[in-house]
């Protein structure tokens, strides 16, 4: 018993006629595929398939015959791309991490260069809060990480891509809007959203600034990323401080004023173990300031 017999009686099991699996499936002339079918059942030793003016219908043994037959095509493909997987050398990997909501501004770049230099990588990338990235980093599960500079991660490297100020994040019928910079003094009162502790870095610039104004601006909301902000900005009415985030980006529901004054600023890195030595890390960040050149081109 060959695999072409199995593919041959599979093809006409499921196309139920000898005429359409020859034609259709196998482009092979109809008598010879009678033949192969033939040859099949004397090979087996039971009639698998009953012939009529109706087309063709799997016998008892027919049924269960293709059950097998469909897994044992199924293990000789796999069979097959397993040997070619072991023949070809592996392609390096890169494993790249990115602070959720950076996304549009960086990722694009960051690959592109990438690819540019190393078409034969295989990067990987995944989208994570900043201290989920530094223990990504710490694990060795990642490569390099767009992230904010954590606390309590010693064993981590950062280069700074981007210093960001923060800016006044507002519904877009909102009172503020008609002001081309907000004072901090004009939110009291308001609905105030902060980033959770998913956010640490952010949370205490936010809380230290707050202090320093001597304002009464008590959270009501936390919230994890820049898409939960948005949602609860959008439903609730409410103001909140964040990274610089431009408009163009932003949906039409919410819009971002800066703040009057001297508005305080967080730090975006690329973030890397000590110990990594991988080649395509040193890569990027001989790249980084073409990287950063391009990304603020953009904004």
């Amino acid at each position: 018993m060959e695999l072409r017999h199995l593919r041959y009686f599979i093809a006409v099991a499921e196309e139920g006629s000898l005429t359409l699996a020859a034609e259709k499936r196998l482009h092979t002339a109809q008598p010879s595929l009678s033949r192969q079918i033939r040859d099949l059942e004397y090979e087996v030793g039971v009639q698998l398939m009953s012939r009529s003016v109706h087309g063709i219908e799997l016998t008892a043994a027919g049924k269960a015959f293709l059950d097998h037959a469909r897994l044992a095509l199924a293990q000789a493909d796999a069979a097959k791309e397993a040997a070619r997987r072991a023949a070809q050398p592996a392609k390096p990997t890169f494993a790249l991490g990115i602070l959720t909501g950076k996304e549009i501004d960086w990722l694009p770049e960051a690959m592109r260069i990438l690819h540019d230099e190393l078409s034969n990588i295989e990067v990987t990338v995944s989208s994570q809060n900043s201290p989920d990235l530094a223990d990504g980093l710490m694990r060795g599960r990642l490569d390099a990480a767009f992230m904010r500079p954590e606390e309590r991660a010693d064993d981590l490297v950062y280069r700074r891509v981007i210093t960001e100020p923060f800016v006044v994040i507002i519904p877009s019928g909102h009172r503020l809007t008609v002001h081309d910079a907000v004072d901090l003094r004009e939110i009291v009162g308001e609905t105030f959203i902060i980033p959770s502790k998913t956010a640490p870095t952010s949370r205490v610039v936010i809380e230290n600034y707050l202090k320093r104004s001597g304002l009464d601006i008590t959270p009501d909301h936390e919230v994890d990323n820049i898409t939960h902000a948005v949602s609860v900005i959008a439903s609730t009415g409410a103001v909140a401080l964040l990274p610089f985030y431009p408009n163009n980006l932003l949906p039409s529901s919410v819009v971002s004023r800066p703040l009057k004054g001297e508005a305080p600023t967080i730090d975006l890195v690329i973030g890397y173990h000590k110990a990594n030595t991988s080649p395509t890390l040193k890569l990027l960040l001989s790249r980084a300031d073409e990287l950063i050149a391009r990304v603020s081109k953009k904004r």
